[in-house]
């Protein structure tokens, strides 16, 4: 495979959005937002030239050699010269009752390429496509949303049923973006894009607004791990109990100033967990191929200290993102901390989201 020739300059960076709290009006930037579903996984540039393919990620590193079968599905489907922005995801579930699987999604960057052809083949990777950056020898990203828009539904009106390359749905009804925002994400979507109709596709910018999901829930405090520097708190450990009293964790807060991270180890000093001879007992976090090679250990603390936080997604029993301090519960007993106190959404088949 060499490199990808097309009349866009390269590399190119993906345009991004800012996030705001709540979906805007139709009519709240000149000439109007158009609404779509917010795709939970890795953003994405397919770059195709001919039989050349390249799957561009928002880091430094392309994504090409972990999706296989994102190349072969670009060749199939997509037009023989393009940059086509998008999301790569994976799903989960029997037909009629699927979700985006996060977890299976991230397990696909890997080293090993037997690995690589092992996970394509087991748990294979769609394209959801939100928008065109060139076709043939156009170059379309000074051109508005709307046309970009238009030229990517011509592009892909040929899509084959049942096709891993999927055109997302776009609507500019606020009243619509709205009730996709509630009841998408029951097939793990986690929100709604905003994007001004009248706008060229500007790289690195954050030009388009994001409104994600977010909840508040009560953890206890289980240990927190000592900041890279050697001295404070560089994250707070949490927990929460099933239904048999067993403490389980469930992420952790890292977002905290110097001086605050300092003054926490003051302030936990009396819930720290000692041995008999007075020396700190530690645990270790499971380890993952993402801390590999990170120090996992962190200190116990004991189980008596109630945390409110604001968290966006739970993937399993585990918060996605750390969470976000908001207070200490001082109120509330550690025993009521349960996965049973989060509202889980409603379930809603991925087929559903996708069908336009």
């Amino acid at each position: 495979m060499g490199p990808v020739d097309l009349p866009i300059a390269l590399p190119v960076a993906p345009m991004l959005a800012k996030a705001v709290a709540a979906v805007p009006a139709q009519d709240a930037v000149e000439g109007g937002y158009s609404y779509e579903p917010k795709w939970d996984g890795f953003r994405c540039i397919v770059l195709r030239d001919g039989d050349d393919v390249e799957l561009a990620s928002r880091g430094s590193k392309p994504l090409t050699r972990y999706f296989p079968e994102m190349v072969e599905a670009a060749l199939e489907h997509l037009p023989e010269r393009c940059a086509v922005d998008g999301e790569i995801v994976v799903r989960r579930g029997q037909p009629g009752n699927q979700r985006l699987d996060w977890e299976s999604l991230s397990q696909r960057i890997h080293p090993a390429e037997s690995r690589v052809r092992k996970l394509a083949a087991e748990t294979p990777a769609e394209l959801v496509a939100f928008d065109v950056l060139c076709l043939g020898e156009e170059d379309l990203m000074r051109e508005p949303f709307t046309r970009r828009r238009a030229r990517l539904e011509d592009a892909m009106s040929s899509l084959a049923a049942g096709a891993p390359v999927h055109l997302t749905r776009v609507t500019r009804d606020r009243a619509v973006a709205q009730e996709w925002f509630t009841t998408f994400e029951g097939a793990g979507l986690d929100g709604v894009v905003a994007k001004p109709l009248r706008a060229p596709y500007e790289p690195g910018k954050r030009t388009m607004l994001k409104i994600k999901h977010s909840r508040t829930a009560e953890a206890v405090l289980v240990g927190y791990r000592v900041h890279k520097s050697g001295s404070g708190v560089g994250s707070l450990l949490l927990g929460m109990y099933d239904d048999g009293g067993n403490l389980f964790n469930v992420g952790g807060i890292a977002a905290f100033t110097d001086k605050r991270r300092k003054e926490l180890v003051t302030e936990l000093d009396e819930l720290v967990v000692r041995d008999e001879s007075g020396d700190v007992v530690r645990g270790e976090t499971d380890r993952s191929r993402f801390s590999a090679n990170k120090d996992v250990s962190f200190v116990r603390l004991r189980p008596e200290r109630v945390v409110e936080v604001k968290f966006d997604q739970l993937e399993g029993a585990r918060f996605r993102h750390s969470a976000q301090f908001l207070r200490w519960r001082p109120d509330r007993d550690p025993r009521s901390c349960t996965l049973e106190q989060i509202e889980r959404p409603l379930a809603y088949d991925l087929d559903d989201v996708l069908q336009r």
